[in-house]
C-alpha cells in the first residue's frame, strides 16, 4: 500500500522564470511524486521589476520628452505634476495638465496627504554669473500619507527619474520645503 495520496495536491507557487525549464522537465518525468505534486500557475510568477509594474502611455512619454526639450532654454520656471493611478499603476500628468510658472503655484496644487512627482525646470544665475536651467524631479512625499501610497511612489521613483531624464531628484516632505529648492539648485 502506498503512503502517497491518490489525488494530487495542488498549490499555487511563485517561482523565478529561470526555474520553469527545470520544473517542466521534472513534471514530464515518470516520477509519480513529481507528477502528482507539480502544479503551477504562470500568472502567480512574481514579476517585481518596477518597469513591469508601472506604465507610461505613449502620450505621457511624448509629453515628458517635449517638456524636457522645451524647458532647456526657458527664461522662467516651469513645472508639471505627475501622479500614479492606484488601480492601473499608470504614471500620468494630473487631470488639469497645468504648466506651473512658480513654486507658489505648485504648492497651492500639491495635496496634503498624497505623494506626487513634480518635474521642474528652474532657470537661475549661478554665483559665478553664468545662467543655468537645472531640470530636476521634486519627489513630494508628505509624512502624513499612508504606508501603501508611500511604497507605491517609492517603487516608481527611479523609473520616473530615468524616463523623464532629470539630472537630479530633490526630496520634499511639505509645501514649505519648496522655498528651499532654489538654494538647493544653486548649491549643486
Amino acid at each position: 500500500m502506498s503512503s502517497y495520496p491518490s489525488k494530487p495536491i495542488q498549490r499555487k507557487i511563485s517561482i523565478p522564470i529561470a526555474q520553469l525549464s527545470w520544473l517542466t522537465r521534472l513534471a514530464g518525468t515518470n516520477n509519480s511524486i513529481a507528477r502528482a505534486s507539480v502544479c503551477w500557475n504562470t500568472e502567480s510568477i512574481n514579476m517585481a521589476s518596477e518597469s513591469r509594474l508601472y506604465t507610461f502611455s505613449g502620450e505621457t512619454k511624448a509629453h515628458l520628452r517635449k517638456f524636457r526639450l522645451g524647458t532647456s532654454r526657458a527664461k522662467e520656471p516651469q513645472a508639471v505634476i505627475y501622479l500614479i493611478d492606484k488601480s492601473t499603476h499608470e504614471i500620468r500628468q494630473d487631470e488639469d495638465q497645468t504648466v506651473y510658472k512658480s513654486l507658489e503655484e505648485i504648492g497651492d496644487d500639491l495635496p496634503d496627504h498624497s505623494p506626487r512627482f513634480v518635474l521642474l525646470s528652474y532657470p537661475l544665475t549661478m554665483p559665478d554669473g553664468r545662467m543655468s536651467c537645472p531640470y530636476v524631479l521634486l519627489y513630494y512625499l508628505p509624512i502624513t500619507c499612508n504606508a501603501e501610497t508611500r511604497m507605491l511612489y517609492a517603487g516608481a521613483k527611479e523609473l520616473m527619474r530615468n524616463t523623464s531624464e532629470v539630472g537630479r531628484i530633490i526630496d520634499i516632505e511639505s509645501v514649505d520645503d519648496l522655498e528651499d529648492v532654489p538654494d538647493k539648485l544653486k548649491n549643486e
